[in-house]
């Protein structure tokens, strides 16, 4: 998705990564909510599409979860509150991290999409035992709004720690590794480098 739509519009279908790239100084806050608005409206069209896919299978139940995050007796792993809660503020720092480092001006430039993408899978690989991982607030919503109860319950963990983890990536990044580089190293606008994440 970073490859299509990227120069489109730098690809941050996450409000995660949207909140850490305007506390990065990448994003300009005045189109935080318009972005974010949109990002949740596309999670909850693509749980849609997925639950008329799933559901035309006969065994298909949405007691199952729905691949909706949770903790506690809902974590897959049976993970605590505080477990889910924090391995989901480092995984969504990681990887706003990777995101920010990736499209620095400094970076090798078109190979973003390739790091981003695969610091998604071993985020992924990490998280999916613990919380079935969010990492994105739209992700964990879509699946939330179909499975309802438990899932809309919890649903606060997978808003609050990943805008958490992913606006103190943005805000460390730029502070540690941006501070002091000369206007020629500056990174580039997230509207003129395909960039951000897609997930």
């Amino acid at each position: 998705m970073a490859y299509a739509i990227g120069h489109i519009s730098g690809c941050h279908l996450n409000p995660a990564v949207s909140f850490g790239l305007v506390s990065g100084k990448r994003f300009p806050i005045g189109e935080l909510l318009p972005y974010v608005i949109a990002q949740v409206i596309g999670g909850i069209a693509v749980a849609g599409v997925l639950y008329v896919i799933a559901s035309g299978k006969a065994a298909f139940d949405l007691s199952g979860g729905f691949a909706a995050n949770g903790y506690a007796a809902h974590s897959p792993g049976g993970y605590s509150l505080l477990s889910c809660f924090v391995a989901e503020i480092v995984l969504t720092f990681l990887f706003v991290v990777i995101n920010m480092g990736a499209t620095d001006r400094r970076a090798p430039a078109g190979f973003a999409p390739i790091a981003i993408g695969l610091g998604l899978t071993l985020i992924h690989l990490i998280g999916i035992p613990v919380t079935n991982l969010s990492v994105n607030p739209a992700r964990g919503t879509g699946p939330a709004v179909f499975v309802g109860g438990w899932a809309i319950a919890q649903l606060w963990l997978f808003w609050v720690a990943p805008i958490i983890g992913g606006t103190l990536g943005g805000a460390l990044y730029a502070r540690i590794f941006e501070s002091g580089i000369t206007m020629s190293q500056t990174p580039v606008s997230i509207s003129t480098k395909t960039a951000a994440a897609s997930d």
